[in-house]
Protein backbone atom coordinates (compact mmCIF):
# COMPACT_ATOMS: atom_id res chain seq x y z
CA UNK A 1 0.00 0.00 0.00
CA UNK A 2 1.16 3.47 -0.87
CA UNK A 3 0.79 5.95 2.06
CA UNK A 4 1.01 9.70 2.11
CA UNK A 5 3.41 11.24 4.09
CA UNK A 6 2.19 12.92 7.10
CA UNK A 7 1.35 16.88 6.39
CA UNK A 8 3.45 19.55 7.74
CA UNK A 9 6.52 17.41 8.67
CA UNK A 10 9.33 20.13 8.22
CA UNK A 11 13.17 18.48 7.31
CA UNK A 12 14.48 21.45 10.26
CA UNK A 13 16.91 21.03 12.71
CA UNK A 14 14.60 19.67 15.29
CA UNK A 15 13.50 16.85 13.15
CA UNK A 16 17.05 15.97 12.59
CA UNK A 17 17.72 15.95 16.31
CA UNK A 18 15.07 13.90 17.42
CA UNK A 19 15.83 11.57 14.47
CA UNK A 20 19.24 11.08 15.85
CA UNK A 21 18.74 10.77 19.36
CA UNK A 22 15.90 8.17 18.57
CA UNK A 23 18.67 6.41 16.08
CA UNK A 24 20.83 6.15 18.94
CA UNK A 25 18.27 4.75 21.17
CA UNK A 26 17.54 1.63 18.62
CA UNK A 27 21.21 1.45 17.95
CA UNK A 28 21.61 0.66 21.94
CA UNK A 29 19.03 -1.75 21.97
CA UNK A 30 20.17 -3.74 19.27
CA UNK A 31 23.57 -3.40 20.91
CA UNK A 32 25.05 -7.08 21.62
CA UNK A 33 23.52 -5.97 25.71
CA UNK A 34 20.15 -4.36 24.17
CA UNK A 35 19.59 -7.42 22.03
CA UNK A 36 19.65 -9.52 25.09
CA UNK A 37 17.36 -6.81 26.48
CA UNK A 38 14.86 -7.08 23.80
CA UNK A 39 14.29 -11.12 23.81
CA UNK A 40 14.17 -11.05 27.63
CA UNK A 41 11.30 -8.83 27.47
CA UNK A 42 9.67 -10.15 24.71
CA UNK A 43 10.19 -13.73 25.93
CA UNK A 44 8.38 -12.39 29.40
CA UNK A 45 5.68 -10.80 27.51
CA UNK A 46 4.88 -14.06 25.68
CA UNK A 47 4.93 -15.79 28.68
CA UNK A 48 2.96 -13.42 30.59
CA UNK A 49 -0.02 -13.71 27.66
CA UNK A 50 -0.02 -17.73 28.41
CA UNK A 51 -0.60 -17.31 32.22
CA UNK A 52 -2.51 -14.00 32.24
CA UNK A 53 -5.72 -15.63 31.10
CA UNK A 54 -5.50 -18.42 33.51
CA UNK A 55 -4.55 -16.01 36.38
CA UNK A 56 -7.54 -13.33 35.60
CA UNK A 57 -10.44 -15.89 34.79
CA UNK A 58 -12.27 -15.04 37.77
CA UNK A 59 -11.26 -11.72 38.16
CA UNK A 60 -13.16 -8.51 36.82
CA UNK A 61 -10.04 -7.48 35.29
CA UNK A 62 -8.67 -8.48 31.27
CA UNK A 63 -5.47 -9.25 29.69
CA UNK A 64 -5.93 -5.95 27.71
CA UNK A 65 -6.05 -3.94 30.61
CA UNK A 66 -2.99 -5.32 31.79
CA UNK A 67 -0.53 -4.82 28.81
CA UNK A 68 -1.95 -1.57 27.99
CA UNK A 69 -1.52 -0.55 31.41
CA UNK A 70 1.99 -2.23 31.14
CA UNK A 71 2.49 -0.02 27.86
CA UNK A 72 1.20 3.56 29.53
CA UNK A 73 3.46 3.01 32.90
CA UNK A 74 6.65 1.48 30.68
CA UNK A 75 6.67 4.93 28.32
CA UNK A 76 6.38 7.35 31.32
CA UNK A 77 8.61 5.80 33.54
CA UNK A 78 11.63 5.18 31.01
CA UNK A 79 12.24 8.50 28.86
CA UNK A 80 14.58 6.75 27.09
CA UNK A 81 12.41 5.05 25.33
CA UNK A 82 11.49 5.81 21.68
CA UNK A 83 7.84 7.24 20.99
CA UNK A 84 5.47 4.66 19.37
CA UNK A 85 4.38 7.84 17.68
CA UNK A 86 1.64 5.57 15.59
CA UNK A 87 0.69 8.83 13.29
CA UNK A 88 4.30 8.72 12.14
CA UNK A 89 3.83 5.39 11.19
CA UNK A 90 0.83 4.93 9.07
CA UNK A 91 1.90 1.75 6.74
CA UNK A 92 3.26 0.28 10.07
CA UNK A 93 0.66 0.55 12.01
CA UNK A 94 -1.77 -0.16 9.51
CA UNK A 95 -0.22 -3.24 9.21
CA UNK A 96 0.23 -4.27 12.49
CA UNK A 97 -3.40 -3.67 12.78
CA UNK A 98 -4.72 -5.57 9.92
CA UNK A 99 -2.53 -8.41 10.75
CA UNK A 100 -3.99 -8.83 13.99
CA UNK A 101 -7.64 -8.22 13.20
CA UNK A 102 -7.81 -10.95 10.17
CA UNK A 103 -6.13 -13.61 12.41
CA UNK A 104 -8.56 -12.86 14.93
CA UNK A 105 -11.42 -12.96 12.26
CA UNK A 106 -10.08 -16.70 11.33
CA UNK A 107 -10.47 -17.53 15.42
CA UNK A 108 -13.93 -16.33 15.27
CA UNK A 109 -15.09 -17.95 12.61
CA UNK A 110 -13.80 -21.26 13.45
CA UNK A 111 -15.29 -21.13 16.89
CA UNK A 112 -18.62 -20.94 15.82
CA UNK A 113 -20.64 -24.36 15.83
CA UNK A 114 -24.33 -22.93 14.93
CA UNK A 115 -24.69 -22.84 10.94
CA UNK A 116 -25.21 -19.88 8.64
CA UNK A 117 -28.99 -18.96 8.00
CA UNK A 118 -31.23 -16.54 8.17
CA UNK A 119 -33.20 -17.34 11.02
CA UNK A 120 -30.24 -18.53 13.20
CA UNK A 121 -27.93 -15.80 12.92
CA UNK A 122 -31.16 -13.50 13.05
CA UNK A 123 -28.75 -11.52 16.24
CA UNK A 124 -26.04 -11.13 14.09
CA UNK A 125 -28.23 -9.91 10.77
CA UNK A 126 -29.89 -7.34 13.65
CA UNK A 127 -27.12 -6.27 14.77
CA UNK A 128 -25.35 -5.10 11.56
CA UNK A 129 -28.01 -3.81 9.97
CA UNK A 130 -29.77 -1.71 12.33
CA UNK A 131 -27.42 -1.61 15.51
CA UNK A 132 -24.21 -0.54 13.49
CA UNK A 133 -26.28 1.79 11.29
CA UNK A 134 -27.76 3.62 14.16
CA UNK A 135 -24.12 3.81 15.97
CA UNK A 136 -22.68 5.16 12.47
CA UNK A 137 -25.84 7.80 11.96
CA UNK A 138 -25.35 9.35 15.27
CA UNK A 139 -21.81 9.65 15.85
CA UNK A 140 -21.40 11.04 12.41
CA UNK A 141 -23.67 14.24 13.30
CA UNK A 142 -22.14 14.33 17.13
CA UNK A 143 -18.97 14.81 15.39
CA UNK A 144 -19.97 17.20 12.74
CA UNK A 145 -21.74 19.29 15.15
CA UNK A 146 -21.30 19.13 18.74
CA UNK A 147 -17.47 18.95 17.81
CA UNK A 148 -16.96 20.77 14.90
CA UNK A 149 -15.33 18.06 12.65
CA UNK A 150 -15.87 18.06 9.19
CA UNK A 151 -18.10 15.95 6.98
CA UNK A 152 -15.19 13.74 5.62
CA UNK A 153 -13.54 13.76 9.30
CA UNK A 154 -17.38 13.06 11.20
CA UNK A 155 -18.40 9.96 8.89
CA UNK A 156 -14.56 8.94 9.01
CA UNK A 157 -14.86 8.93 12.90
CA UNK A 158 -18.28 7.32 12.63
CA UNK A 159 -17.17 4.55 10.42
CA UNK A 160 -13.53 3.60 12.53
CA UNK A 161 -15.53 3.37 15.80
CA UNK A 162 -19.19 2.00 14.48
CA UNK A 163 -17.35 -2.10 14.52
CA UNK A 164 -16.98 -4.19 17.59
CA UNK A 165 -14.01 -6.00 17.65
CA UNK A 166 -13.03 -9.45 17.51
CA UNK A 167 -9.71 -9.17 19.35
CA UNK A 168 -10.42 -7.26 22.64
CA UNK A 169 -13.79 -8.98 23.66
CA UNK A 170 -12.78 -12.57 24.24
CA UNK A 171 -14.32 -12.61 27.49
CA UNK A 172 -17.83 -12.39 25.90
CA UNK A 173 -17.47 -14.32 23.02
CA UNK A 174 -17.75 -17.93 21.95
CA UNK A 175 -14.45 -19.70 23.39
CA UNK A 176 -13.39 -22.63 21.12
CA UNK A 177 -15.44 -24.94 18.82
CA UNK A 178 -17.17 -27.79 20.70
CA UNK A 179 -16.13 -31.19 19.29
CA UNK A 180 -19.16 -33.25 20.26
CA UNK A 181 -22.12 -33.00 18.15
CA UNK A 182 -24.56 -33.57 21.29
CA UNK A 183 -22.76 -30.63 23.03
CA UNK A 184 -25.32 -27.80 24.12
CA UNK A 185 -24.81 -25.00 21.63
CA UNK A 186 -23.31 -21.64 22.50
CA UNK A 187 -26.16 -19.24 24.10
CA UNK A 188 -27.55 -16.41 22.35
CA UNK A 189 -25.30 -13.77 24.00
CA UNK A 190 -21.86 -14.73 22.94
CA UNK A 191 -22.87 -16.13 19.55
CA UNK A 192 -24.28 -12.83 18.75
CA UNK A 193 -21.41 -10.93 20.01
CA UNK A 194 -18.86 -13.08 18.14
CA UNK A 195 -20.20 -13.33 15.18
CA UNK A 196 -21.29 -9.46 15.16
CA UNK A 197 -17.44 -9.04 15.43
CA UNK A 198 -16.58 -10.94 12.82
CA UNK A 199 -18.72 -9.73 10.36
CA UNK A 200 -18.72 -5.75 11.15
CA UNK A 201 -15.10 -5.29 11.08
CA UNK A 202 -15.55 -6.10 7.39
CA UNK A 203 -18.80 -4.03 6.73
CA UNK A 204 -16.94 -1.22 8.17
CA UNK A 205 -14.93 -0.31 4.96
CA UNK A 206 -17.93 0.98 2.89
CA UNK A 207 -18.28 4.03 5.21
CA UNK A 208 -14.87 4.37 5.34
CA UNK A 209 -14.60 4.50 2.18
CA UNK A 210 -17.44 6.77 2.29
CA UNK A 211 -15.77 9.24 3.98
CA UNK A 212 -12.32 8.68 1.83
CA UNK A 213 -14.43 10.03 -1.24
CA UNK A 214 -15.94 12.88 0.42
CA UNK A 215 -12.69 14.06 1.34
CA UNK A 216 -11.39 13.33 -1.98
CA UNK A 217 -14.48 15.16 -3.82
CA UNK A 218 -15.22 18.21 -0.56
CA UNK A 219 -18.35 16.94 -0.64
CA UNK A 220 -20.89 14.85 -0.65
CA UNK A 221 -21.83 14.74 -4.78
CA UNK A 222 -23.85 11.94 -7.05
CA UNK A 223 -20.70 11.10 -8.16
CA UNK A 224 -19.68 10.05 -4.74
CA UNK A 225 -22.09 8.08 -3.85
CA UNK A 226 -22.94 6.49 -7.35
CA UNK A 227 -19.44 4.94 -6.98
CA UNK A 228 -19.90 3.96 -3.17
CA UNK A 229 -23.17 2.16 -3.91
CA UNK A 230 -21.61 0.08 -7.05
CA UNK A 231 -18.03 -0.10 -6.02
CA UNK A 232 -17.71 -0.22 -2.46
CA UNK A 233 -20.29 -1.35 -1.40
CA UNK A 234 -21.53 -3.96 -4.49
CA UNK A 235 -18.60 -5.24 -6.06
CA UNK A 236 -15.98 -5.35 -3.07
CA UNK A 237 -18.44 -6.78 -0.66
CA UNK A 238 -19.48 -9.47 -3.02
CA UNK A 239 -15.81 -10.03 -3.66
CA UNK A 240 -15.48 -10.78 0.28
CA UNK A 241 -18.17 -13.25 0.62
CA UNK A 242 -17.00 -14.69 -3.11
CA UNK A 243 -13.43 -15.60 -2.52
CA UNK A 244 -14.44 -16.46 1.34
CA UNK A 245 -17.03 -18.90 0.35
CA UNK A 246 -14.32 -20.44 -2.58
CA UNK A 247 -11.14 -20.56 -0.62
CA UNK A 248 -13.06 -22.30 2.55
CA UNK A 249 -14.67 -24.49 0.45
CA UNK A 250 -11.51 -25.47 -1.42
CA UNK A 251 -9.80 -25.49 2.06
CA UNK A 252 -12.48 -28.02 3.45
CA UNK A 253 -12.37 -30.39 0.62
CA UNK A 254 -8.28 -30.27 1.23
CA UNK A 255 -8.76 -30.79 4.75
CA UNK A 256 -11.07 -33.76 5.48
CA UNK A 257 -11.69 -34.93 1.88
CA UNK A 258 -8.64 -34.80 -0.12
CA UNK A 259 -8.46 -38.25 -2.41
CA UNK A 260 -4.76 -38.38 -1.29
CA UNK A 261 -3.90 -38.80 2.86
CA UNK A 262 -1.00 -37.27 2.96
CA UNK A 263 -3.01 -33.92 1.69
CA UNK A 264 -5.78 -34.90 4.20
CA UNK A 265 -4.29 -32.11 6.56
CA UNK A 266 -7.31 -32.57 9.44
CA UNK A 267 -5.32 -35.95 9.63
CA UNK A 268 -2.04 -34.20 11.00
CA UNK A 269 -3.25 -31.79 13.02
CA UNK A 270 -0.61 -29.05 11.44
CA UNK A 271 -2.26 -26.08 13.23
CA UNK A 272 -0.33 -23.57 11.36
CA UNK A 273 -2.44 -23.88 8.38
CA UNK A 274 -4.86 -21.80 9.91
CA UNK A 275 -2.41 -18.54 9.08
CA UNK A 276 -1.80 -19.97 5.50
CA UNK A 277 -6.04 -20.08 5.21
CA UNK A 278 -6.47 -16.75 6.60
CA UNK A 279 -3.25 -14.45 4.29
CA UNK A 280 -4.65 -16.75 1.23
CA UNK A 281 -8.59 -15.34 1.68
CA UNK A 282 -7.70 -12.02 2.76
CA UNK A 283 -4.65 -11.62 -0.03
CA UNK A 284 -6.77 -12.99 -2.93
CA UNK A 285 -9.67 -11.08 -2.07
CA UNK A 286 -7.48 -7.50 -1.43
CA UNK A 287 -5.87 -8.57 -4.77
CA UNK A 288 -9.16 -7.79 -6.69
CA UNK A 289 -10.72 -5.14 -4.67
CA UNK A 290 -12.16 -7.04 -2.29
CA UNK A 291 -12.57 -6.80 1.51
CA UNK A 292 -10.36 -9.37 2.81
CA UNK A 293 -12.25 -9.12 6.45
CA UNK A 294 -15.14 -10.11 5.30
CA UNK A 295 -13.64 -13.11 2.76
CA UNK A 296 -11.43 -13.91 5.97
CA UNK A 297 -14.42 -14.73 8.50
CA UNK A 298 -16.46 -16.30 5.23
CA UNK A 299 -13.61 -18.73 5.02
CA UNK A 300 -13.57 -19.49 8.35
CA UNK A 301 -17.16 -20.38 8.71
CA UNK A 302 -17.52 -22.60 5.53
CA UNK A 303 -13.94 -24.51 7.15
CA UNK A 304 -16.46 -24.69 10.16
CA UNK A 305 -19.32 -26.44 8.13
CA UNK A 306 -17.12 -29.16 7.46
CA UNK A 307 -17.24 -31.84 9.70
CA UNK A 308 -18.66 -30.20 12.57
CA UNK A 309 -17.39 -32.74 15.00
CA UNK A 310 -13.99 -33.41 13.97
CA UNK A 311 -11.03 -32.24 16.49
CA UNK A 312 -9.09 -30.31 13.76
CA UNK A 313 -11.20 -27.25 14.56
CA UNK A 314 -10.21 -27.21 17.93
CA UNK A 315 -6.43 -27.31 16.50
CA UNK A 316 -6.97 -24.93 14.13
CA UNK A 317 -8.63 -22.64 16.79
CA UNK A 318 -5.73 -22.93 19.34
CA UNK A 319 -3.25 -22.07 17.08
CA UNK A 320 -4.84 -18.91 15.68
CA UNK A 321 -5.42 -18.06 19.38
CA UNK A 322 -2.06 -18.32 20.44
CA UNK A 323 -0.90 -16.18 17.63
CA UNK A 324 -3.56 -13.05 18.08
CA UNK A 325 -2.76 -12.96 21.73
CA UNK A 326 1.31 -11.88 21.10
CA UNK A 327 0.24 -9.68 18.16
CA UNK A 328 -2.59 -8.29 20.84
CA UNK A 329 0.07 -7.77 23.40
CA UNK A 330 2.65 -6.34 21.18
CA UNK A 331 -0.09 -3.33 19.97
CA UNK A 332 -1.54 -2.84 23.05
CA UNK A 333 1.76 -1.69 24.60
CA UNK A 334 2.37 0.57 21.64
CA UNK A 335 -1.19 2.12 22.34
CA UNK A 336 -0.27 2.30 26.02
CA UNK A 337 3.31 4.18 24.76
CA UNK A 338 1.37 6.44 22.50
CA UNK A 339 -1.37 7.47 24.98
CA UNK A 340 1.72 7.60 27.55
CA UNK A 341 3.55 10.51 25.54
CA UNK A 342 0.63 12.16 24.53
CA UNK A 343 -1.82 10.90 22.13
CA UNK A 344 -4.49 12.47 23.76
CA UNK A 345 -3.51 15.94 23.95
CA UNK A 346 -4.84 17.54 21.09
CA UNK A 347 -8.60 16.26 22.34
CA UNK A 348 -10.83 18.87 23.36
CA UNK A 349 -13.53 17.94 26.69
CA UNK A 350 -16.48 17.59 24.16
CA UNK A 351 -14.26 14.49 22.83
CA UNK A 352 -14.18 12.76 26.18
CA UNK A 353 -18.22 13.58 26.01
CA UNK A 354 -18.62 11.63 22.39
CA UNK A 355 -16.68 8.91 24.05
CA UNK A 356 -18.83 8.22 26.86
CA UNK A 357 -21.68 8.96 25.02
CA UNK A 358 -20.55 6.05 22.34
CA UNK A 359 -20.00 3.28 25.15
CA UNK A 360 -22.31 4.59 27.49
CA UNK A 361 -25.57 5.47 25.82
CA UNK A 362 -25.10 5.27 21.88
CA UNK A 363 -24.09 1.61 21.53
CA UNK A 364 -26.26 0.25 24.25
CA UNK A 365 -29.28 1.78 22.98
CA UNK A 366 -28.33 1.03 19.25
CA UNK A 367 -28.05 -2.65 20.24
CA UNK A 368 -31.14 -2.90 22.14
CA UNK A 369 -33.03 -0.99 19.96
CA UNK A 370 -31.95 -3.65 16.81
CA UNK A 371 -32.38 -6.41 18.83
CA UNK A 372 -36.20 -5.99 19.88
CA UNK A 373 -38.13 -8.37 18.66
CA UNK A 374 -35.57 -10.77 18.36
CA UNK A 375 -35.07 -14.26 19.67
CA UNK A 376 -33.13 -12.86 22.75
CA UNK A 377 -34.57 -12.19 26.23
CA UNK A 378 -34.13 -8.75 28.35
CA UNK A 379 -31.16 -10.02 30.16
CA UNK A 380 -29.16 -11.37 27.30
CA UNK A 381 -30.11 -8.15 24.79
CA UNK A 382 -28.41 -5.87 27.97
CA UNK A 383 -25.89 -7.76 28.08
CA UNK A 384 -25.13 -8.08 23.70
CA UNK A 385 -26.26 -4.41 23.50
CA UNK A 386 -23.65 -3.09 26.00
CA UNK A 387 -20.90 -5.01 24.93
CA UNK A 388 -19.63 -3.08 21.88
CA UNK A 389 -16.00 -3.66 22.71
CA UNK A 390 -14.23 -1.07 20.24
CA UNK A 391 -10.16 -1.69 19.64
CA UNK A 392 -7.70 -3.08 16.82
CA UNK A 393 -9.67 -2.95 14.11
CA UNK A 394 -10.71 1.09 14.77
CA UNK A 395 -6.57 1.59 15.02
CA UNK A 396 -6.20 0.02 11.61
CA UNK A 397 -9.39 1.78 9.56
CA UNK A 398 -8.02 5.10 11.01
CA UNK A 399 -4.29 4.51 10.04
CA UNK A 400 -5.62 3.02 6.69
CA UNK A 401 -7.97 6.46 5.73
CA UNK A 402 -5.51 8.82 6.66
CA UNK A 403 -2.82 7.32 4.52
CA UNK A 404 -5.03 6.91 1.38
CA UNK A 405 -7.29 10.72 2.14
CA UNK A 406 -6.25 14.31 2.91
CA UNK A 407 -8.65 14.61 5.95
CA UNK A 408 -7.92 17.05 7.80
CA UNK A 409 -7.14 16.90 11.66
CA UNK A 410 -5.35 13.74 12.23
CA UNK A 411 -3.93 14.00 15.40
CA UNK A 412 -7.02 15.13 17.05
CA UNK A 413 -8.94 11.91 15.31
CA UNK A 414 -6.32 9.64 15.96
CA UNK A 415 -6.93 11.12 20.13
CA UNK A 416 -10.30 9.93 19.92
CA UNK A 417 -9.83 6.85 18.53
CA UNK A 418 -6.77 5.95 21.47
CA UNK A 419 -9.19 7.26 24.28
CA UNK A 420 -12.41 4.98 22.57
CA UNK A 421 -9.94 1.97 22.57
CA UNK A 422 -8.36 2.65 26.12
CA UNK A 423 -11.87 3.51 27.46
CA UNK A 424 -13.20 0.27 25.77
CA UNK A 425 -10.85 -1.80 27.59
CA UNK A 426 -11.24 -0.14 30.80
CA UNK A 427 -14.50 -0.42 30.93
CA UNK A 428 -15.62 -3.92 29.37
CA UNK A 429 -12.50 -5.41 30.58
CA UNK A 430 -13.90 -4.48 34.44
CA UNK A 431 -17.55 -5.45 33.87
CA UNK A 432 -17.08 -8.80 31.04
CA UNK A 433 -16.50 -11.27 33.46
CA UNK A 434 -19.39 -10.42 36.49
CA UNK A 435 -22.05 -10.01 33.56
CA UNK A 436 -21.42 -13.17 31.99
CA UNK A 437 -21.50 -15.04 35.19
CA UNK A 438 -24.69 -13.02 36.16
CA UNK A 439 -25.83 -13.58 32.48
CA UNK A 440 -24.90 -17.91 33.52
CA UNK A 441 -26.78 -17.56 36.49
CA UNK A 442 -29.67 -16.16 35.40
CA UNK A 443 -30.27 -18.89 32.45
CA UNK A 444 -29.36 -21.80 34.84
CA UNK A 445 -32.13 -20.62 37.10
CA UNK A 446 -34.27 -20.26 34.48
CA UNK A 447 -33.72 -23.48 32.81
CA UNK A 448 -33.84 -25.49 35.81
CA UNK A 449 -37.53 -23.98 36.94
CA UNK A 450 -38.32 -24.92 33.33
CA UNK A 451 -37.45 -28.31 34.26
CA UNK A 452 -34.61 -28.23 31.03
CA UNK A 453 -30.90 -27.77 33.14
CA UNK A 454 -29.38 -30.25 30.29
CA UNK A 455 -30.35 -27.00 27.84
CA UNK A 456 -28.91 -23.97 29.39
CA UNK A 457 -27.86 -22.41 27.11
CA UNK A 458 -30.41 -22.69 24.78
CA UNK A 459 -32.69 -21.00 27.71
CA UNK A 460 -33.60 -17.12 27.01
CA UNK A 461 -33.08 -14.50 29.70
Amino acid sequence: MRHRSRPGWPDNRGCDVERERKGVVIDALFSVDGLGLLYTAIGLAALTAALLPRLLARAPLSMPMVFLAVGVLAFAAIPALPTPDLLSHLELSTHLAELCVIISLMGAGLALDRPVGLRRWASTWRLLGISMIICIVVVAIAAHYLLGLGVAAALLIAAVLAPTDPVLASEVQVAEPAEDPDEPPEDEARFALTSEAGLNDGLAFPFVYAAMGVAAAGAVTWSVAVSWLVVDLGWRLAVGIGVGLGVGWMLRKLFFRAPVEPLRLAEHAEGFVALAATLLAYGLAEAIEGYGFVAVFVCACMIRAGERSHGYHRVLHQWVEQLERLLTVFLLVLLGGAIARGMLEPLQWLDYLLVAALLLVVRPVAGWLGLLGGRTGPQERAVIAFFGVRGIGSIFYIAYALGHADIAGGERLWGIVGLTIAASIVLHGVTATPAMAWLDRSRRRAAEARGNSERISETPV
